[in-house]
């Protein structure tokens, strides 16, 4: 994956934080920053399944999942 540089402004207090994670954990700003990226994302994607969840609650309208589920697979030839 090819990288691009960006700049960022951010504030001085912000700035001292991160110098201090980064001096602490013996990384890079850029890899502090990748990795704070790659949180977000997570996070992100957690909001996202969760309001597609709240989104479809009970829409399912032939009973109880899971009995429905067990009667289809009943009728399976093995």
């Amino acid at each position: 994956m090819a990288s691009k540089r960006t700049i960022s402004t951010i504030s001085d207090l912000e700035k001292r934080w991160l110098k201090n994670y980064t001096k602490t954990h013996g990384i890079s700003m850029a890899e502090a920053i990748r990795r704070g990226i790659a949180c977000l994302k997570t996070t992100k994607s957690l909001d996202s399944y969760q309001k597609a969840v709240h989104q479809t609650k009970g829409i399912w309208l032939k009973g109880e999942g899971l009995r429905y589920q067990e009667k289809l697979r009943s009728e399976w030839e093995f």
